[in-house]
Formats: structure tokens, C-alpha cells, sequence
């Protein structure tokens, strides 16, 4: 008689808003039930550094995220609590863990690679340098550009004879 006395005190529309309540922490027991049951050391052992951040990072989120619901409930603003901060805080560590695994997904940089692909070009650079003939004219018109352009005469390249072979460099190799 008590029971039905209490519940007939609550307007329809909190019945309502603690129903789905019940429901989501029923869904949340759930989700968590696999991981409750498990042996802790074990999943340690199995599971990679990221993903213990992940996973300590979700339980403290959840767990934060359950006590300000807890607040709300016993009618205290969870906006002036610390728990807000809290909350704050361990967003950011989550956006680092992100952070962390994309630049881990991020294509790299072969230097290598690089490095020939570099040298290949300024080797390109100087043969075409060589192989063109030299344009020296007595016009005005092409004089008086030449005095305004930086000198392309194969006197002043700082390439040496040897680059201007029709082969490319030779790879150097380091002595260990």
C-alpha cells in the first residue's frame, strides 16, 4: 500500500523521465557487464598501450558522466561542481589519445627517398643547363634583360664538371 502511495505522488511526465533513466542504466550494466567479468591483469596483458588509455580514458568518462547525472538527481547543479572540470579534463586527455593515434595513421616521410628524388632533379637541372647552347646576343632588347636577370652561363653554375656527365652522381656510401 505504501508503494502504490508514493508512485501515484509523482506526476506523469517524472514517471516518464525516470523510466527511460532505468532504462539507460540497465543498458549501461549492459555494455559494461563483458568488461566487469573479465580478469583486469589479463585484458592488460592482451591489449595494446593505446588501447589501455582508451579504456581507462571511456571508465573515468562514464563513470564522471554517471555522477553528474547522480547530481542532477539530488537536485545539485553539476555546473558548479568540480565534477565539470573533471569531465573538461578528461575530454582533453581523450582529444590527445586521438591526437596520438592519428599521427600514428599518418603516412611517413621516406628521407631516403627524398634525398634522391632531390639530387635526381638537380642533376636533371644542370644536364639541361649544359645541353643548352648559349644565347648571347648583341640585340638591346636581349641585354638589357640580361643585366636584370642572375647569369645562367655555365661559368657561373657551381656544378662541376664532373656532375655535368650524362650519368647521375654516384651514391656515396658511408663506412660503418
Amino acid at each position: 500500500m505504501a508503494k502504490a502511495k508514493t508512485t501515484s505522488s509523482i506526476p506523469d511526465e517524472l514517471k516518464e523521465k525516470l523510466a527511460s533513466l532505468d532504462t539507460a542504466l540497465t543498458q549501461i550494466e549492459t555494455v559494461f557487464q563483458p568488461l566487469l567479468k573479465t580478469n583486469q591483469s589479463e585484458l592488460y596483458e592482451t591489449i595494446s598501450a593505446m588501447e589501455k588509455a582508451k579504456l581507462e580514458l571511456a571508465g573515468a568518462y562514464s563513470i564522471n558522466s554517471l555522477f553528474w547525472v547522480y547530481l542532477n538527481i539530488c537536485g545539485v547543479n553539476p555546473k558548479e561542481h568540480g565534477i565539470k572540470q573533471e569531465l573538461e579534463r578528461i575530454k582533453s586527455y581523450m582529444d590527445r589519445a586521438k591526437n596520438i593515434q592519428d599521427k600514428a595513421k599518418a603516412p611517413k616521410v621516406d628521407k631516403s627517398a627524398s634525398k634522391r628524388f632531390v639530387k635526381s632533379a638537380l642533376w636533371k637541372a644542370a644536364q639541361k643547363q649544359t645541353d643548352k647552347p648559349s644565347t648571347e646576343d648583341n640585340s638591346p632588347a636581349s641585354s638589357s634583360q640580361d643585366q636584370d636577370a642572375p647569369s645562367t652561363s655555365t661559368a657561373d653554375t657551381s656544378f662541376s664538371e664532373e656532375s655535368r656527365t650524362t650519368e647521375p652522381p654516384a651514391k656515396k656510401r658511408r663506412k660503418r
